[in-house]
């Protein structure tokens, strides 16, 4: 496939599986390491998901997703979420002509494919809340009017931590409409050793093309990797450890609030697409176990007393993670 062109026969599912593969083997000729983050940006793809990557600044959180729209053949946008950045800004708004006399409606970046939300909670929560029903429904309504948004529709949103100035706490409904939430941590030594060697050589993080990444995969591919996902079959006691896992997120004495139904059914999503990317037909309580972390961490919410006592989410998702009946 040339960098513009789209083939036109339906692919098979290997063919899907390939594509995927060279996909993420592309990524990789611009960023080294933060492998689990590539694996989740695809999952999400499959899922019709959406991912939030939370890292200090610095860590290729932005280069992730401008190397991942590279190597598809879709079309991406960029917002920069500031302090004074306004809901219109992102969905679009009504433009009055003079010439007509008429209001004419002006697309926002949010009419994409792939919507980079940077830094998304350096804006206040009614910007933030502007994309609840943009990730939610596919759609945006302006003035009563509902507007489709393209297919696929992904938005990869990044965050600092919220201990950082400036920051603003993402609200627990927008939170829960995330799929996964990946941090994306420092670079070890051998790949932060990696990183400088591309630099020293003349790699250009503004220049991808330059990097030598081109699209190897594109919407018919991620339509195919679906339509195969949704044949991965799930057993009755899979979908038990599912719930149980989910419930007990719920009783736990740390958390206020635990999972909801719609992360049970992330996690369910999540685990199938997880199943057909390792090449198999049927889910695993291992593959729950393996996408659990990710699909359930932000859908917690800790007591104060258990956050003043130095529990985290993580720590409460791997204890039960333990403790919860695994089928055989």
């Amino acid at each position: 496939m040339t960098d513009n062109q789209v083939l036109q026969k339906t692919p098979t599912s290997a063919e899907a599986a390939a594509a995927l593969a060279a996909l993420r083997a592309e990524i990789g000729k611009a960023v080294v390491g933060n492998d689990q983050a590539v694996l989740y940006l695809v999952l999400a793809l499959l899922c019709r998901g959406h991912v939030l990557l939370e890292g200090v600044p610095g860590v290729a959180k932005t280069l992730l997703v401008r190397a991942l729209a590279t190597s598809l053949a879709l079309d991406h946008a960029r917002v920069q979420f500031t302090p004074d950045l306004m809901p219109g800004d992102v969905t679009g708004s009504q433009i009055y002509d003079p010439h007509s006399a008429e209001f004419t409606f002006r697309h926002g970046p949010v009419f994409t494919n792939l919507l980079l939300a940077d830094e998304i909670n350096r804006t206040p929560p009614k910007t933030q809340s502007s994309l609840l029903e943009s990730m939610e429904e596919r759609q945006v309504s302006v003035d009563g009017q509902p507007r489709a948004l393209p297919d696929p529709f992904v938005v990869i949103a990044t965050q600092n931590p919220i201990e950082q100035e400036g920051t603003y706490p993402l609200p627990e409904a927008q939170l829960d409409r995330f799929l996964f939430k990946v941090d994306i941590r420092l670079p070890d030594r051998d790949d932060e050793f990696r990183i400088l060697q591309r630099h020293a050589a003349g790699f250009d993080p503004r220049d991808l093309g330059a990097a030598g990444l081109r699209p190897v995969a594109g919407p018919e591919h991620i339509a195919a990797a679906r339509a195969a996902v949704a044949q991965v079959t799930v057993s009755p006691e899979v979908l038990a450890y599912i719930v149980d896992l989910c419930r007990a997120t719920r009783s736990s004495p740390a958390v206020a609030h635990g999972a909801s139904t719609r992360g049970a059914t992330a996690l369910l999503a999540a685990a199938r697409a997880y199943a057909w990317l390792n090449g198999r037909a049927y889910v695993t309580p291992d593959d729950v176990k393996t996408v659990a972390m990710s699909v359930l961490r932000h859908r917690l919410q800790l007591r104060p007393e258990a956050e003043l006592d130095g529990v985290s989410t993580e720590g409460v998702l791997s204890s039960l993670l333990v403790s919860v009946p695994v089928p055989v």
